[in-house]
């Protein structure tokens, strides 16, 4: 199990084709600080449906794209 299954089944459960979520929200739903080992992680997203886009250091946000 990856310390990040969380946030995917949310991202997943979510339906969207394409949405952003903020850094905070992200680690509200973790229960944990987003911190670089979420880039090795962020493949995971394709098990759930969906790929990570673009990460945005400036604005704090994580883009997700359905497949």
């Amino acid at each position: 199990m990856s310390k990040y299954e969380s946030l995917w089944k949310v991202v997943e459960s979510d339906g969207r084709k394409n949405f952003y979520l903020n850094y905070q929200e992200i680690e509200d739903i973790l229960g944990f600080p987003i911190d670089h080992s979420f880039l090795t992680y962020k493949k995971e997203a394709k098990n759930y449906g969906y790929e990570v886009g673009k990460i945005s250091m400036k604005e704090k946000t994580v883009n997700f794209k359905k497949l």
